[in-house]
């Protein structure tokens, strides 16, 4: 298929055109033209490279009711991705080579988004033994990163096992920082909104005892760590020392903690309830700050389906998760880039450049993401129309479930098209397929 797109502003710079053919970008320029070519009427559109997500959650196998890895490729490519890691908090858990083949064969069989399994870190998500990290390494899914999230990898001693283990082959382990033994009930984020409310706290110490433990042994052994899903100013200040003292740290930031806070729970309404919880303005604005000045790495969504069973229900029995990948480059756009903080060139590198090389998914040739929009690059982007908004209606979206905490929202932009390796998944902002 030989796609020529008119008119895109790349990076929000001068309209220009560009040319796909074969799976690359074979040609960016002024006034192109290729006889035979599917036209896309660009004008007045952003072009961005293809989205990449660190932080999925597709819940197949085993949740096929919530979420299939169809459904949630399809949600991620009208959210414009192109690539997407599934964790590992499925059922049977992706400890094995085993699942995470079976995992990234459904993605290879849906082909929407390129679907890159997480391998879980222990046996189980339990804690207690290393899951076969070499083997789901060797396997066809090619595991990179490792993670229990859902649990914190608790004990310091396995922690620092893991760290050493993925050295060998150039992994990295994405640690969900949460010291269980300070959130046995929690509810919501600990202070006096929550003794106001009755729920039980969450206190930010919880994820900052951790993610300063864990630096220090990535430290010390001198491997990759990346903290999952950063919620407190205190988080943000502990990743900025462990970066300027050299540290292999990266962390990742949800679109819900750079938009919603802890307000939210006064409504005691369960899709607002999340793990780790939505915190305070002060917190927002630090992550936006640590987004911005590049402490923070990357956007995740922590996109997490649930039934309506399991979020229909008293704030306390309901599951903690949010849906995000429809929604999530519009919610950076209003947390960032209306107010300045990111430019379209901070946006690409937040949310596809940094993700990709965090996964190792940059140097894969034919198969790359993450990389720029210039001749010879394979043609993964997306076009947005910046000016557009839209109010989220849950019924509309692809994902099997219905959670989305920006239900009645008005939110900006709106992807109009999305591309994987050059062939259309997205058009008009409706699913090719």
């Amino acid at each position: 298929m030989t796609v020529l797109i008119k008119g895109a502003r790349v990076l929000g710079g001068e309209p220009a055109d560009l040319l796909l053919a074969d799976g690359r970008v074979a040609e960016v320029g002024q006034r192109l033209d290729a006889a035979g070519a599917t036209v896309v009427d660009a004008g007045g559109l952003v072009a961005l490279p293809g989205l990449v997500d660190l932080h999925t959650h597709l819940r197949e196998p085993g949740r096929e009711d919530a979420e299939t890895v169809e459904t949630g490729s399809r949600a991620a490519a009208l959210g414009g991705f192109t690539a997407v890691h599934a964790m590992a908090n499925t059922d049977p858990v992706a400890d094995t080579a085993g699942v995470v083949e079976q995992v990234w064969r459904l993605g290879r069989k849906a082909g929407l988004v390129d679907v890159v399994p997480v391998g879980a870190v222990t046996v189980g998500l339990r804690g207690e033994r290393l899951a076969e990290l070499g083997a789901m390494a060797d396997s066809a899914a090619r595991v990179r990163v490792f993670s229990d999230d859902g649990h914190c990898v608790a004990d310091p001693a396995l922690m620092r096992r893991a760290l050493e283990y993925v050295k060998a082959f150039d992994g990295v382990v994405a640690q969900h920082a949460e010291e269980p033994r300070l959130t046995a009930g929690a509810q919501m984020n600990e202070g006096d909104r929550s003794a106001r409310l009755g729920l039980a706290g969450w206190p930010a110490a919880a994820e900052e005892a951790v993610i300063a433990r864990d630096v220090l042994l990535a430290q010390h052994v001198g491997a990759r760590l990346h903290v999952c899903h950063v919620s407190t100013a205190g988080s943000v200040e502990i990743l900025r020392w462990a970066k300027s003292r050299g540290v292999q740290v990266t962390a990742e930031v949800t679109p819900h903690h750079l938009l919603l806070t802890e307000a939210c729970a006064e409504s005691y309404d369960p899709v607002f309830k999340v793990n780790p919880p939505l915190r305070t303005d002060e917190d927002v604005l630090a992550l936006r700050q640590g987004l911005a000045d590049g402490t923070i790495d990357a956007v995740a969504t922590d996109h997490a389906p649930h039934a309506v069973e399991d979020k229909e229900s008293e704030w306390a029995s309901a599951r903690p998760g949010m849906l995000g990948l429809e929604q999530a480059l519009a919610v950076v756009v209003q947390a960032l880039v209306e107010p300045g903080l990111l430019d379209w060139a901070g946006v690409a590198d937040r949310m596809s450049v940094r993700p990709a090389a965090i996964g190792r998914l940059s140097g894969l040739g034919d198969r790359a993401h993450g990389r720029p929009l210039a001749a010879g690059e394979p043609a993964n982007l997306l076009l947005l129309d910046p000016a557009a908004r839209s109010v989220v209606d849950p019924a509309a979206l692809a994902s099997r479930s219905r959670n989305s905490p920006y239900a009645g929202r008005e939110l900006p932009g709106r992807v109009v098209a999305t591309f994987l390796r050059g062939e259309a998944t997205v058009l008009d902002g409706k699913a090719v397929r």
